[in-house]
């Protein structure tokens, strides 16, 4: 089995956290990896090949062709997913599938376990998914490419939170890399911030050396004051809280796309579907990567409000939102990224000893989201939504 000159050099790097290449913070999948794990796998017939390398960051993965088709292998290290914890994004994926949802399915190895430990690192196998992947090289906060698209991905948020309903397990336990409603959600915010820390002694430190907790606090509190009264009529709902244009298969590469399947559940977790909806407008229709590679006067707003309108029609047309989530919506939108970024944090300080990953998490990431949202900007793009909501609004009491 042999690697491309192409797929060597994904091999090696990975995408970065401002738009670019970077050394990989663990190695890339290798043929005499996949040929060990085959073993343990009756359906990995050999001859095996592998066919393209992913160069997302935080795992390493891969398309590997099979006697009997191609699969998708993914490898973790085990400090951040173990196999306990990939059996509980399965098990949400396959209720999902069950109620009409397109979610490749996970391939079973001989003793009909769903991951499996291997030499110090823990492995996944998944059937491909359906469509195109047309996203494939992008990175997570590049926008979506037309109206069209951001129609069909909020249409698709909107399926997925329909059959989402019912799954009744509890919120995942604390680990690195994992998107939670711990912090935002509660009706406490400094006290479930502590918590939150308390729990992640990686956090902990590295908050420390800054008066990082109060720093969080200051930026946080003002919206959750307003988002506070809401909070009791946001009904629990496990969601995929990573709703980005590359973690969807499409019918094809056009402007109208349409959704065929959905993948990466790697940070699904009990939350709400209104804040979820916010993190799939922040991934999707905000150009975060345009703002890092230069000033912000220089790229004008790189909020798109109309992609994300789109957005929005495509995902009320199937689950439309109650009065008291279009307005947790606007507030949610600067908090969407605050605690997956303290997540990265837990990682880069606490797994890999990156701490410049760490200050880009936070406090450039974390705290500058939230600012960009009390410019100029930023506010112009909320207010682009709560009047497109208002016109919604009006349009369903007429229609009464």
């Amino acid at each position: 089995m042999r690697v491309t000159a192409g797929e060597a050099t994904t091999a090696a790097t990975a995408h970065d956290m401002q738009g670019a290449l970077t050394a990989r913070d663990s190695p890339a999948l290798t043929a005499s990896e996949v040929h060990a794990l085959a073993d343990a796998y009756p359906t990995l017939e050999r001859p095996l090949r592998l066919l393209w390398l992913s160069p997302r960051p935080f795992s390493a993965a891969a398309l590997v062709r099979t006697a009997r088709g191609t699969v998708f292998i993914k490898r973790h290290d085990a400090r951040v997913r173990d196999v306990a914890s990939l059996r509980e994004e399965h098990r949400f994926m396959e209720h999902l599938r069950a109620r009409g949802i397109s979610v490749p399915s996970v391939v079973r190895d001989r003793h009909e376990a769903t991951a499996v430990a291997l030499e110090g690192w823990i492995y996944e196998v998944h059937e491909t998914a359906e469509g195109v992947d047309a996203y494939r090289e992008a990175h997570s906060w590049e926008p979506v490419r037309s109206h069209g698209q951001a129609r069909a991905l909020g249409r698709a948020l909107a399926q997925l939170h329909r059959a989402a309903e019912g799954f009744t397990a509890p919120a995942r336990r604390a680990r690195p890399l994992l998107a939670s409603w711990d912090i935002v959600g509660d009706t406490q915010l400094a006290a479930a911030l502590a918590r939150y820390v308390a729990q992640r002694p990686a956090v902990a430190e590295f908050l420390a050396a800054t008066n990082g907790r109060e720093r969080v606090l200051e930026a946080v509190e003002p919206l959750h004051e307003l988002l506070r009264p809401l909070l009791p009529a946001l009904d629990p709902l496990w969601v995929h809280n990573d709703w980005h244009a590359s973690n969807l298969f499409w019918s094809d590469l056009g402007p109208n796309a349409t959704v065929c399947a959905v993948i990466d559940f790697g940070l699904c977790n009990l939350g709400v579907a209104v804040a979820d909806l916010a993190t799939a407008l922040e991934r999707n229709t905000i150009a975060w990567l345009e703002l890092e590679k230069k000033p912000q006067q220089a790229v004008g707003t790189i909020g798109h409000a109309s992609l994300a309108q789109a957005l929005l029609q495509g995902y009320c047309a199937v689950r439309p939102l109650s009065a008291q989530e279009r307005e947790a919506l606007l507030l949610l939108l600067p908090l969407a990224h605050v605690e997956y970024a303290l997540s990265e944090v837990e990682y880069f300080h606490g797994i890999v000893g990156n701490d410049t990953n760490a200050r880009l998490a936070y406090p450039k990431f974390l705290l500058g989201h939230i600012q960009w949202f009390g410019g100029r900007n930023g506010r112009q793009y909320v207010r682009s939504l709560r009047s497109w909501l208002r016109s919604v609004s009006a349009a369903e009491s007429d229609s009464t």
